[in-house]
């Protein structure tokens, strides 16, 4: 039978979980009966969780020393230590996480400038269309206060040679002092060409009065036009003239009417 002292030396070994077989049971019971070792392993106990917490640890009783360094002693050689945890290496994808987000900004801005563009382009289209349409919406009104005129004139303009083939009618006004022409069945004018509307005054000579083009189908109609200030109108015909439209007729009379 053990005495207290031997117990004693064995209570660094219990705390530390390294008494085991007979000894350890034997120390259990005398633990049952004995205060002052229950006590002095709960010191044990509160020092190695310290010891795990501070650089320095508890000095364990000199009388277990020896007992420590036998127990120590007597592990077998020979048994390779456990493999340190290798513990992932995150550097190398920590420190491409900048790169990564800073690229995602780039991706992210160039899409947005290419947004940007197109709704500048997109806008830019419906500022032309708006314009034109109402370019084209202010001759429309322009063409329907000419028709409604009280004393708007129509004048029937026939070919002096083939009377059956094209056709335009002249539209004036002489107190709005403006003109258009609407055509049908006109021949296609060559490159460069184009057909002009000529006054022909009671007085003087003929006097410009609007360039036009007839379409696919022989079709055209000439924007109203300003007339002469203090001209009444004879009669008007139609030249071929070049496309920039000349002062004085130089080809032969295509279509001629009289305005009387």
């Amino acid at each position: 039978m053990k005495t207290h002292e031997q117990f004693a030396e064995d209570l660094p070994l219990y705390a530390l979980e390294e008494l085991t077989g007979s000894d350890r049971l034997e120390l259990e019971k005398h633990l049952e009966t004995c205060a002052s070792c229950r006590r002095e392993v709960q010191f044990l106990r509160s020092d190695l969780g310290l010891l795990g917490l501070s650089a320095a640890g508890p000095r364990p009783p000199a009388r277990s020393k020896a007992r420590l360094m036998r127990a120590i002693a007597a592990e077998p050689r020979g048994v390779s230590a456990p493999a340190p945890v290798q513990v992932p290496r995150r550097g190398l994808a920590w420190g491409l996480i900048p790169s990564v987000i800073a690229l995602g900004l780039l991706v992210w801005a160039g899409t947005l400038l290419r947004q940007n563009d197109e709704l500048h382009h997109n806008l830019a289209s419906l500022a032309a269309l708006y314009n034109n349409t109402s370019a084209e919406l202010k001759q429309a009104q322009e063409r329907l206060h000419l028709l409604s005129a009280p004393d708007a004139v129509q004048v029937a303009l026939t070919p002096k040679m083939e009377p059956s083939k094209p056709h335009a009618t002249a539209i004036y006004s002489p107190s709005m002092k403006r003109c258009m022409l609407v055509a049908s069945g006109l021949a296609p004018v060559p490159p460069g060409k184009a057909y002009q509307l000529w006054l022909i005054p009671k007085e003087g000579s003929p006097m410009p009065a609007g360039m036009f083009k007839p379409d696919a189908n022989g079709n055209a109609v000439m924007p109203d036009h300003i007339m002469p200030e203090g001209v009444e109108a004879k009669a008007f015909a139609v030249t071929l003239e070049d496309a920039a439209g000349s002062d004085k007729p130089t080809s032969p009379i295509l279509l001629v009417g009289s305005g009387l």
